[in-house]
């Protein structure tokens, strides 16, 4: 499997899991990160190294294409805005998708989108 998206430090420290409070980021003022992918910048909001839950926001620039990958966890996707497509279907603001473990898949955007990424162990 091929992980498309780097780790990268971030500029702002995304939060960790809050246990028994609740925790919150300005997601406006952090600044968009490379993320190693041409076309492709993120926001990472929650990454917990012990649960294993990573949230982020995704910008995906019009044209910007990612080549069939996968992911070691689920992946869950909605869009926030613009559209988004894999090789199976072009999604729209609003729309849900879903991918098991290991699911290959293409990622890209012919108009430009935001989306929200949840991943999570299995």
């Amino acid at each position: 499997m091929s992980e498309i998206f780097e780790r990268q430090p971030a500029a702002s420290k995304p939060l960790v899991l809050p246990r028994g409070e609740s925790a919150s980021v300005d997601a406006a003022a952090l600044d968009w990160q490379d993320c190693g992918a041409a076309g492709f910048a993120v926001k990472p909001l929650l990454e917990d190294s012990e649960s294993g839950l990573r949230t982020w926001l995704m910008k995906v620039e019009a044209g910007a294409f990612s080549e069939l990958h996968a992911h070691d966890e689920v992946e869950q996707i909605y869009v926030i805005e613009g559209s988004f497509y894999d090789q199976h279907n072009t999604y729209r603001a609003g729309d849900y998708i879903v991918r098991a473990p290991g699911a290959m898949h293409t990622a890209g955007s012919e108009t430009g989108a935001i989306v929200m990424l949840f991943y999570s162990a299995a």
